[in-house]
């Protein structure tokens, strides 16, 4: 897992890193920068939602055998705001709530630094 996201163009493209990885939880950091905000330094919905499905696809690989290349696709992501974050690093963390043969769901927090709850999502992705 440590070797997809550092080659991954989108999540090089927002430089989505790696904190923690455990068989049942992962955690990313979206660090900060200007070109993230939608006004101001308001961080843009979207990059919290693309850190949110990053988030959910590292959550629902975690603990099963990783194949030479990684395959799937997030089949469904819902997500509620919850709290503005402005110009700050943004933490997601991942956990799956159940494992089928392919299909995993997963839920997701997105937070601050200090733990303000920024947004809150349910995904599904499946491993191929």
């Amino acid at each position: 897992m440590s070797v997809f996201l550092p080659i991954s163009p989108f999540v090089g493209l927002l430089g989505v890193r790696i904190e923690e990885l455990a068989d049942d939880a992962a955690l990313l950091r979206l660090p900060w920068r200007p070109e993230l905000a939608t006004t101001g330094d308001m961080v843009h919905g979207g990059a919290i939602a693309a850190l949110a499905d990053i988030t959910a696809m590292t959550a629902a690989w975690c603990g099963r055998p990783l194949p030479d290349q990684l395959r799937g696709v997030t089949t469904s992501l819902a997500l509620e705001f919850v709290e503005p974050a402005r110009a700050e690093d943004l933490l997601g963390r991942g956990r799956p709530l159940r494992r089928g043969k392919t299909l995993t769901a997963c839920e997701i927090d997105i937070t601050t630094g200090n733990g303000t709850l920024v947004a809150k999502a349910l995904a599904n992705y499946k491993v191929g």
